[in-house]
């Protein structure tokens, strides 16, 4: 999956906890994420929160598709609610390989 294709799987998704999410998407999705809230932030600091808040259900819609992708339980997203271990540990993974059967990393 491509960049402008992540981005727009993700918003289109933006609510949907179902299904997967490959490796690729999860991370041109996140990519696009991260850099918009640099840009918001440089603009001024009440963009960057309206950002965040904003793109908050996207992000936990395509992490939760993105563990179920790699194999692992939904409910594994709230780990990365405990400080900083937590959140290494969820990354790890989001980083794993797809496990679903059917699951290819280019299909979108």
């Amino acid at each position: 999956m491509n960049f402008g294709t992540a981005i727009a799987t993700g918003f289109r998704k933006y609510a949907d906890f179902t299904g997967t999410a490959s490796r690729s998407e999860f991370w041109w999705f996140n990519l696009f994420l991260v850099l918009v809230s640099f840009g918001a932030g440089a603009i001024w600091d009440g963009l960057q929160v309206a950002w965040f808040m904003a793109t908050l259900l996207p992000y936990l819609g395509v992490g939760v598709r993105r563990l179920r992708d790699a194999g692992f339980p939904w409910g594994l997203i709230f780990l990365g609610l405990v400080p900083f271990v937590g959140t290494i540990v969820v990354i790890v993974l989001w980083v794993q390989p797809s496990k679903m059967a059917g699951s290819v990393e280019g299909e979108a």
